[in-house]
């Protein structure tokens, strides 16, 4: 992945178990979507990516081996970027969330998130 082109993530994606593509080896699928579940610490950005690739470990397709590879080229593109706590003589705690009503396209579930910033860091 050292030389792999920077791919932009679509958050806007729906993904099913069913998408029409030929299955793809389950355990390497595994092996990638475990790796990017592990980053989630460090990077919150991609936390709802993962979430939703997460969710077809049991029967990966082509499909969803793509889009765990473009939030791979994104880590790659971004590796650079990063979370900095100074020191704030303020403390200001602020949160945020959101929620996808019945955006899976199996089963109608949804997904939420949420954020807490201290000051303007990302603390969860």
């Amino acid at each position: 992945m050292v030389n792999c082109k920077v791919a932009p993530v679509n958050l806007n994606e729906k993904m099913q178990v069913d998408d029409g593509t030929e299955p793809v080896n389950a355990r390497h699928f595994r092996s990638l979507a475990g790796r990017l579940i592990y980053l989630t610490h460090t990077r919150p950005d991609i936390a709802f990516l993962v979430v939703v690739i997460s969710r077809f470990m049991h029967c990966p397709s082509k499909h969803h081996l793509g889009a765990a590879k473009r939030v791979s080229r994104y880590i790659v593109g971004t590796i650079d970027f990063g979370l900095w706590y100074g020191h704030v003589s303020d403390f200001r705690l602020c949160g945020f969330t959101d929620s996808d009503w019945a955006s899976c396209l199996e089963d109608r579930r949804s997904t939420s998130g949420y954020m807490l910033n201290l000051r303007s860091t990302a603390i969860s």
